[in-house]
């Protein structure tokens, strides 16, 4: 089975990991320095957010230079150290990969903008218009796409924030242009690409106006329809299905196998042709659903269920709690450590690969910074709205709040930087910090840590079947993996009372958290309690 059916994800957030000269932002050389410990926790890949050159206006995800390190996070020669410790402790690296737009201080745009008869016109989306713009199209964040010029009297289009121009991937030099840059990391060693707003690659060539909708808040099964616009025409278009096909091919010619994996969104029909017919596009897209979960036993089953039914194998689903545009899933459940150990077991023993964004191991919370005073871009175009509010109608407006930096001790700034911290550290609070947590056998880390490793150990964990199997008890969850050498079976309680359930097969346990037990054949799960149970095969009789 391919590698990176079988792996686990880390996402770092470079700006909020570990600095290491005191300017109070992330680096590589940070990043170095935490790399043992990375290593510890069993992590198998690592992502990172963007440290390419940029102006930093959107934090990373606005490129000015695809093939430079901003001096912000260090050097090149940091980042090929980086890569080759990574490998060293035989962990595999993924960066992230903006290929829908740039920043509009990028060279291309600087010459694309310069005349309507710059040889870098045709790199960007450019559009004749006067007081009105060429069409009703509306960006992601809620505004209209188009962005006028007055220096060229034209409209650039921009999917995403307006200083994030996106690229025309009509023009056979774009594509060329990209590939070069994928070439360039890959010739590096780089392991694959997480693949920002895949799904906004091309845009309908007739630019033809988005049909109405009712719908104005986006929801987590429906991101096509919001701010009453259907987005028809500039999200999820057949040929953006069919480039992801033409850069998984692209990229597998190199002896490490890289892969990819799409921030794509849409129903799971639109996900699905992402993946490719014959599982031939995307390797992995993300899946968002296990972000908005419902904390039900029969939320976690159905979604078992739909993905064994949608994405059987060769695909391969994706379980993601957070990241760093979602806020942090500890929160939503109350800061409830019991509940956090149960939905990362779920997230660890399915069938797909667990994806962890940094901190989660220890349960860093949410920031409370207000939209009025947030660095977030989107936090600024929305700085009048109480974060309350925001909270309250279920948007999330300042990213800055999940991207607080990293709590490694409990001395003076968590032991993230001894300056000034790019964005405050939140309450320091020992217990909560990876120090402390790494000696105490009954923490969130240290959970991680075992549910990371037995994904590594065990191969039915990795690559076996999945099946749901029925109980008595509504508030308990019961799936099994099976492969040709293990069967386990993972009992889940979500609710606030200890169920008994009676298991007739011969076993042991292979892991127990929250105080469940075997008594005999009784499984005893306390209120918000787990247990990994491991079937012994029977031994045929000699003949």
């Amino acid at each position: 089975m391919e590698w990176w059916k079988q792996t686990s994800i880390y996402q770092i957030y470079p700006w909020s990991f570990q600095d290491s000269n005191g300017d109070g932002i992330g680096d590589l050389k940070g990043i170095l320095r935490r790399l043992d410990e990375i290593h510890d926790l069993g992590v198998e890949t690592i992502w990172f957010s963007p440290f390419y050159k940029s102006p930093g206006e959107d934090f990373g995800y606005d490129i000015s230079d695809y093939t430079s390190i901003d001096p912000r996070f260090g050097t090149m020669e940091d980042c090929d150290r980086l890569i080759k410790e990574i490998h060293k402790r035989k962990m595999r690296v993924v960066l992230d990969m903006v290929m829908n737009h740039t920043s509009d201080k990028h060279p291309w745009f600087l010459d694309s903008k310069s005349s309507t008869n710059s040889p870098k016109r045709d790199f960007y989306i450019w559009r004749k218009g006067t007081k009105k713009t060429p069409n009703n199209w509306i960006s992601m964040v809620g505004k209209s796409g188009w962005n006028y010029d007055p220096n060229t009297q034209e409209y650039y289009y921009s999917n995403f924030l307006s200083f994030q121009p996106d690229l025309n991937y009509r023009n056979p030099k774009v594509k060329q242009a990209m590939f070069g840059v994928l070439d360039f990391w890959l010739k590096k060693g780089v392991d694959g690409f997480r693949l920002d707003i895949f799904n906004s690659i091309y845009k309908d060539e007739n630019f033809r106006d988005n049909p109405f909708s009712l719908r104005f808040f986006p929801t987590p099964d429906n991101h096509d329809e919001a701010f009453f616009q259907k987005k028809q025409f500039n999200l999820n278009l057949p040929e953006s299905f069919s480039f992801a096909k033409e850069v998984r091919k692209h990229i597998s010619k190199y002896k490490q196998k890289p892969f990819l994996i799409g921030e794509v969104s849409g129903s799971d029909k639109v996900l699905k042709s992402f993946l490719g017919e014959k599982a031939d596009g995307l390797n992995l897209v993300f899946q968002f659903e296990l972000i908005h979960f419902k904390y039900k036993a029969k939320f976690f089953k159905n979604l078992l269920e739909k993905n064994e039914s949608i994405f059987p194998n060769p695909y391969t689903p994706t379980y993601v709690l957070g990241n760093h545009d979602q806020r942090r899933y500890i929160d939503r459940l109350g800061g409830d450590i019991r509940k956090a150990k149960l939905l990362v077991c779920f997230q660890f023993m399915a069938r797909g690969v667990p994806i962890v964004y940094y901190g989660e191991e220890i349960g860093l919370k949410e920031g409370r910074i207000s939209n009025f005073s947030g660095k977030d871009p989107i936090a600024k175009m929305n700085r009048f709205v109480p974060l309350f509010l925001s909270n309250l109608l279920g948007i999330y407006i300042n990213r800055d709040n999940c991207r607080l930096p990293m709590l490694w001790d409990d001395s003076n700034n968590g032991g993230f930087t001894d300056g000034n911290p790019w964005l405050p550290v939140g309450t320091i609070v020992k217990e909560n910090t990876v120090k402390s947590q790494k000696n105490d056998p009954n923490s969130l880390w240290n959970h991680y840590q075992t549910l990371f490793h037995l994904r590594k150990k065990y191969d039915v964990i990795r690559e076996g079947s999945l099946e749901t199997i029925p109980t008595d008890h509504e508030d308990v969850l019961c799936f099994k993996r099976t492969n040709q050498k293990h069967t386990i079976i993972v009992y889940l309680n979500f609710g606030d009372k200890e169920e008994s359930l009676f298991q007739k097969e011969k076993g042991k346990p292979m892991y127990a958290f929250g105080g469940a037990a075997v008594d005999g054949e009784i499984f005893r799960l306390p209120a918000h309690s787990g247990l990994i149970f491991e079937i012994l095969e029977k031994k045929s009789s000699k003949k």
